[in-house]
């Protein structure tokens, strides 16, 4: 008589986590398929705010080759993932669900007024650059000088008006959009995701602002009732 020899059954583990733990586990209950670097991309694009071909040169590569599995990954939580491959900059947001009602994992940041207009300063200067195939730097004192009509408009204290400059400067350089330039404690490079955070319609509208402002047509009174109200920092 031929005897077969049968594999003995497997139990089944007390740990749940270990039933679901991939070949490929990177720690104990590990139950994910991407490899270790892809999950840094996907972390680094969830902590925000954007990934970076300059500054993150070992991951961008990653992300362009496993692109189609961080998108899965990033839909299955309501979020778009964003690539600008020229610019090499990514970064994710909101998806854009229509009348279904999902949780936001993303927070929006709000901006004052000032915050705006300084993004709009930053955005037009990013814009000159790039079209003399330049860096796209600023100084704090362009900043200033810029903001003028704003300070003459609101009719602020100047203590205060510098004060809200620094606050916009720091929140915009928390953001990864200002990166400071070394041995220098007042100029800036202005990241190319600027080009991706703001829609035409949404420049055009703060520029008409600000237009409309250094002619003198928005009295402070209206001026007022049309900006977000600014708290001090």
């Amino acid at each position: 008589m031929n005897w077969s020899e049968s594999q003995p059954a497997q139990e089944h583990p007390d740990n749940p986590d270990e039933a679901l733990e991939s070949a490929d586990a990177l720690y104990p209950g590990d139950s994910g398929e991407l490899s270790l670097d892809a999950r840094r991309v996907l972390v680094l694009l969830l902590a925000g705010p954007s990934l970076d071909g300059q500054r993150h040169s070992r991951l961008w590569p990653i992300l362009i080759r496993d692109e189609l599995a961080i998108r899965s990954r990033l839909a299955e939580l309501f979020l778009q993932l964003v690539i600008d491959r020229e610019q090499q900059v990514a970064f994710t947001r909101q998806a854009d669900t229509g009348e279904l009602e999902v949780p936001l994992l993303l927070r929006r940041a709000n901006l004052t007024f000032i915050d705006s207009v300084v993004l709009l300063l930053l955005r037009q200067r990013l814009t000159q650059a790039e079209a003399h195939g330049e860096r796209a730097v600023i100084a704090t004192d362009e900043i200033v000088e810029f903001l003028s009509v704003y300070e003459q408009t609101g009719n602020t204290d100047r203590a205060l008006f510098m004060k809200r400059i620094s606050a916009s400067i720091e929140k915009i350089k928390k953001q990864s959009i200002l990166r400071k330039i070394r041995a220098s404690d007042d100029r800036f490079e202005i990241s190319p995701t600027l080009k991706l955070l703001f829609s035409a319609e949404e420049i055009q509208a703060l520029t008409r602002i600000y237009q409309a402002m250094r002619a003198g047509e928005l009295p402070q009174r209206r001026a007022q009732e049309r900006l977000p109200e600014e708290e001090d920092e």
